[in-house]
């Protein structure tokens, strides 16, 4: 459950034996490449008579689609459309998405579906808005690189630089999806976290991306920051802080995302000082006795704003544990204005709302 080291390769294994992984790899590509061909065809694809933009990755596990997603949001709203945003809904607990839950808590009034038909979710949620003041004009696909049974006007396809997809290999030898040639459907690339790569790292990954992409595929890069705190303290109060606040403090780091190792290493940078990471699977529920034994310390639980979905329903009102969530923010060195003229491109006029087109 602990791990000292969440950015070590050899948490990059595939998800099953090399021997197994080897087996049935080829099995695995010869259902992806199908799958592809039919879309591509068209077969299968629903058109909805609203622009819809995915944000998505080649790899299971987190690449920071939501801050992404949630920049695309308050770009969308500020230009004044109402997106709504569609999502698979992993990590339900009680019927309820942890990161649904992160939407809703950031965004209250937004539109949220999180079914694993989101086609259905879409349309019902359209029926149920239709002549409301309050609509949807446009979709956010959240995680929506393979779900292409919803057709796209701009995929955007997110990097993680601490995991280049040209190192690893398709499921289950590897984490990918798909082929890193299936970067070719992508309307534009995001390489995130940045910052905790090496530049010679970086300018690597850059070239082998252009290598691959279609001739003018815009690619930019971008910094996952902390751009403040949510202080949860014991007794139940929420308040507000700079990431400073962590300087003369001692944390405890505790996730369970698809990919800890910046947010460890973050945390590493931001308190005084770190006790051991403690590190579950993507999504995975926290043991009641952990989050006993978190709850009755004195110290600082350092925790992600998903993983908190999940944990304040366990937290005991007794607990003597203060527990902060960063809030995440995405930084450009270039090309921020660029990214977001796509984006409103890819938006443009929304017209009349209706079901299905």
């Amino acid at each position: 459950m602990t791990s000292p080291d969440p950015t070590s390769p050899r948490r990059r294994r595939g998800p099953v034996p090399a021997w197994l992984g080897a087996l049935v790899e080829p099995l695995y590509r010869r259902v992806i490449d199908r799958r592809n061909r039919r879309y591509d065809s068209g077969r299968g694809v629903v058109e909805f008579d609203r622009p819809c933009i995915s944000v998505g990755n080649l790899s299971a596990g987190g690449t920071g689609k939501t801050p992404m997603v949630a920049l695309l949001v308050r770009w969308l709203t500020e230009a004044g459309h109402q997106p709504v945003i569609a999502m698979r809904g992993y990590g339900a607990v009680a019927g309820r998405s942890d990161e649904a839950d992160e939407y809703r808590r950031r965004f209250p009034d937004l539109p949220i579906v999180a079914q694993p038909d989101r086609v259905q979710g879409l349309i019902e949620l359209f029926d149920r808005l239709h002549g409301e003041t309050r609509d949807a004009d446009c979709i956010l696909l959240d995680d929506g690189f393979q779900h292409r049974r919803i057709a796209r006007g701009l995929d955007l396809v997110l990097v993680d630089a601490t995991r280049s997809p040209f190192e690893d290999r398709p499921l289950p030898t590897g984490w990918l999806r798909e082929p890193v040639s299936s970067l070719r459907r992508a309307g534009a690339v995001v390489i995130t976290h940045a910052q905790s790569v090496p530049p010679e790292s970086l300018a690597r990954l850059r070239s082998r991306l252009d290598a691959v992409l279609p001739p003018g595929t815009p690619v930019f890069t971008c910094r996952h920051a902390w751009t403040g705190l949510k202080v949860r303290t014991p007794d139940g109060r929420e308040t507000d802080e700079h990431v400073g606040w962590l300087a003369d403090r001692t944390a405890l780091p505790l996730c369970a995302i698809g990919n800890p190792g910046p947010f460890v290493e973050r945390a590493r940078l931001a308190a005084r000082r770190c006790e051991n990471a403690i590190v579950l699977r993507d999504h995975a529920a926290f043991p009641r006795s952990l989050v006993a034994r978190l709850a009755r310390s004195e110290g600082v639980v350092l925790t992600t704003e998903k993983d908190w979905s999940r944990l304040r329903a366990a937290w005991p009102a007794s607990a003597s544990a203060t527990v902060v969530r960063p809030v995440l923010g995405i930084e450009f060195d270039e090309g921020g204005g660029r990214l977001r003229d796509l984006v409103l491109d890819a938006v443009g006029e929304a017209g009349p709302p209706g079901p299905v087109g």
